[in-house]
């Protein structure tokens, strides 16, 4: 026979449960079945839920009225379904358990607690008013079956909560059950019963294990486990985009990943299956046609060294340390031995070698009662500082990798712990089996998803995340989300996903947990939020959705938002920037962003300070890390001034090429910035820095293509139009240059330690006199590059090519890693 388990998500309405019965009847038909059955959906919880408003002494028929309505409602449906349903015997047994119910529910109220007992009675009524249901509807269909108590089947010790089953000793009570086919067998789950007769539950996921233990006392072909997914997964396909669907695993996969977390089964299920050696099936009631999961002696025949993550949540570690553990025999089994009196379940050890301290992890909810227990144990330890006061930390997870080949398989720790400092998180303890069948962590609670998320990318996924925060939807900025937006399907084929999770300008900062969607009106959008920009709104949206990959584009030129990229990082975040800002503050701030940097393990990425979308501060960073000096630099650095000067050759005013600069998008909104020659100057101090000259920008001399003062306190519009009055100062110079057959360009040059911003007169022959058109161009002079320099030109202005810079910088925060093999 096979034994057939389905649990509450697959008995949800009165059309489930007519599934649940047509996979029955088809197995049944087949193989012969023996059918589980958890409570129908929600109902447990609701029991739970009238144990504890009862015991506060609180009104509970409300929810009882509403518990009624629920099962009484799916009697209904089935009665007028099938039309030999016995409504009648189906609703009188349900009017005896609930009035019995309620007479518990008052008795617990006046007594203002619940034993365990009388919880173990009520807390299992939903599976008996389940196979209630579930017989009348094979009577109805002519189905023969019969009905199994398992509190007269199944013998368990332990907790009245949480039992263990005695498959030896339970598998004799069932030498009378007919497992001949003949009868469709029908067992509520989670329920058992102690030596004294007395009714007790199976715990979590109970159901799953009393389809385990009577599958092993009838000795069955299988054990199928139903319910609402396809089967198990090599992540929680709840908090992981693309975990994928395991086809095999094998009973010691299986356990580790239950062990550890993984909710499809618990280990108490695997137990009985592995011991008699029944294979156990993992399926979808939703989808009967998949093949699901199965769980056996087989290995998989996709041979993979890693087959899946777990999470452990809700976990509290205690550390027991002192010298009074030091080669003192006995010490670590009198702790384990306060935990095993106290029913208290284990779930990670690990001892420093030194024998000064053990460490070991439980669930939270046991935290109060082991460490008074502990307290209690070794009081005369704690007052004579033999042991140090008991550590408790609280609020962990345990994030397990599994896989039977992970021990033929080297580096695979390396590459777990590499993944977890990806992801920013701490280890607080470690532990590895001997088996070498898995590695687990134990790591704060708020950072196990993201931590999951990171590690399955590493090992399964060949995929990369990039999630972007733009601040800045000027020119650069809508043009980058324009560009982003465009290369969705090559990003696509290159397994790149990259959404823009934020977006932020001066006063609002719109935020999509699911990503924004950039083709759409973002704009309108951004002025209807109501969030402001802060560095610590975006981490807590990052840590809520645990994203991957965070990265902040900032495409302003705001010297307040590039202030705060040291606490972005910090913070978790890469940084990407056209900003020149930042990297010309003090030397100071400059040398501290680049330490950051590299403790955080985060990008700091500014290509576009210089060149705009020329590839120069990346080239002359491998210049110098390949050893080489820098002896001379020249280079037109700004595209509007370079756009601007070609037009004066040409024998366009000042004020004429300004204007044009402006409107083709050269220039910044206020041209003075430009014509200011400070931009320049910014650029050059970090070309400067970049070759090692400790500078600041009080150091550069600047030629202003502006009087000094000039248009100071005008408008942009008024400064434009006074523009013209500079007109004829500038056509003579050019009318000179011209005579000398020399050209004027405004160029930035660095000489040993001095670097300077001016208009010079070159002559034609000159590399940077052909510059002009936006273009830039820079030349350098190095111990590897003379006497013929090292020459870099092209676009250097406008939103398209800054904008294109910003993309590959972007691009170039996708963390290197090898696929799993």
């Amino acid at each position: 026979m096979k034994v057939l388990k389905f649990g509450g998500s697959s008995l949800a309405d009165a059309q489930k449960y007519l599934r649940v019965m047509s996979i029955s009847m088809a197995t049944h038909q087949t193989d012969g079945a023996a059918v589980v059955l958890s409570a129908p959906k929600g109902v447990t919880n609701a029991l739970a839920s009238l144990c504890e408003q009862a015991a506060k002494g609180e009104d509970f028929h409300e929810l009882l009225t509403l518990l009624n309505e629920t099962v009484n409602g799916i009697a209904k449906e089935l009665s007028e379904t099938l039309e030999a349903f016995d409504y009648e015997k189906v609703d009188q047994f349900i009017a005896t358990q609930l009035t019995q119910l309620s007479q518990q529910l008052e008795g617990i109220k006046l007594l203002k607690c619940i034993p365990d007992p009388v919880a173990a009675s009520i807390l299992s009524i939903g599976e008996y008013i389940s196979v209630t249901l579930f017989t009348a509807m094979l009577d109805a269909s002519n189905v023969g079956n019969q009905l199994l108590d398992p509190k007269e089947l199944i013998l368990a010790e332990g907790d009245y909560l949480d039992s263990i089953a005695d498959v030896a000793l339970s598998k004799a009570r069932f030498s009378h059950i007919p497992i001949d086919g003949s009868k469709l067998l029908v067992m509520p789950g989670f329920v058992a019963a102690n030596e004294e007769g007395e009714k007790v539950t199976l715990g979590r996921n109970g159901s799953d294990y009393s389809a385990a233990v009577l599958a092993a006392c009838i000795d069955a072909k299988c054990c199928e486990i139903w319910t609402d997914v396809d089967g198990v997964y090599n992540a929680d396909p709840n908090q992981v985009e693309g975990a994928v669907l395991l086809d095999k695993l094998t009973y010691q996969e299986a356990m580790e990943l239950s062990y550890f977390g993984a909710k499809v089964l618990h280990p108490k299920t695997i137990g009985p299956i592995a011991q008699h050696h029944i294979p156990c099936l993992i399926r979808n009631t939703l989808n009967p046609e998949a093949p699901g999961t199965l769980i056996s002696n087989e290995a998989s025949e996709v041979w993979t060294s890693v087959k899946g993550i777990s999470q452990l949540d809700n976990v509290a570690m205690f550390n027991v340390a002192g010298p009074g553990l030091k080669g003192m025999v006995g010490m670590a089994s009198r702790v384990f031995e306060v935990m095993s009196n106290a029913n208290i379940s284990i779930s990670l050890i690990t001892q420093s070698s030194s024998e000064y301290s053990i460490s070991f992890c439980i669930q939270s909810k046991d935290a109060a009662k082991a460490q008074n227990l502990l307290e209690d144990a070794f009081v005369l330890e704690l007052q004579n500082q033999l042991l140090e006061p008991i550590e408790v930390r609280r609020d962990l997870a345990i994030v397990t990798l599994v896989g039977d080949g992970m021990k033929q398989t080297k580096g695979l720790a390396a590459r777990f712990f590499n993944a977890l400092a990806q992801a920013r998180v701490n280890n607080i303890a470690i532990a590895q089996g001997s088996s070498e069948r898995s590695i687990s962590t134990v790591i704060e609670g708020s950072k196990a998803k993201k931590a999951v998320r990171v590690v399955h990318q590493n090992f399964f996924s060949k995929g990369h995340s990039i999630d972007v925060f733009l601040i800045g939807c000027g020119n650069v900025g809508k043009e980058l989300l324009d560009q982003i937006a465009r290369q969705q399907p090559a990003l696509a084929k290159r397994n790149i996903k990259l959404k823009v999770y934020g977006i932020a300008n001066s006063k609002k900062l719109l935020l999509d947990s699911n990503g924004i969607n950039i083709t759409n009106d973002w704009v309108g959008k951004l002025k209807q939020a109501t969030e402001t920009l802060s560095i610590e709104v975006l981490r807590n949206f990052v840590n809520n959705n645990s994203l991957v990959n965070p990265v902040i584009v900032d495409c302003t030129s705001n010297a307040a938002v590039a202030s705060q990229y040291v606490a972005m990082m910090e913070k978790g975040f890469h940084v990407v920037t056209p900003n020149k800002k930042a990297n010309t503050d003090t030397l100071a701030y400059y040398r501290q962003l680049r330490e950051t940097a590299l403790n955080t393990s985060r990008q700091y990425l500014y290509e576009t300070t210089v060149g705009a979308g020329l590839p120069v501060i990346d080239n002359l960073q491998k210049l110098f890390s390949a050893g080489d000096t820098l002896h001379r630099f020249e280079g037109i650095l700004s595209g509007s001034l370079s756009y601007v000067f070609g037009k004066l050759e040409e024998g366009m005013t000042l004020s004429e090429a300004t204007r044009l600069a402006k409107e083709n998008g050269y220039t910044e909104p206020d041209p003075r910035d430009d014509l200011s020659g400070m931009d320049v100057a910014r650029k050059l101090l970090i070309m400067a820095r970049e070759a090692d000259l400790e500078l600041e920008l009080s150091d550069i001399e600047i030629e202003s293509v502006l009087p000094h003062g000039f248009g100071e306190n005008l408008s942009v519009d008024e400064f434009m139009q006074s523009l013209s009055d500079l007109d004829d100062a500038f056509s003579d110079r050019v009318t000179r240059a011209t005579s000398e057959q020399k050209v004027l360009r405004y160029i930035g040059s660095i000489e040993g330690k001095r670097c300077k911003v001016s208009i010079q007169a070159v002559p034609a022959t000159h590399p940077l006199a052909a510059v002009k058109d936006g273009e830039n161009a820079l030349a350098i002079s190095s111990d590897y590059y003379q006497p013929i320099p090292y020459v870099i030109r092209g676009y250097g202005a406008g939103g398209t090519v800054t904008a294109a810079g910003v993309f590959a910088d972007i691009l170039r925060t996708m963390p290197w890693k090898q696929s799993v093999h």
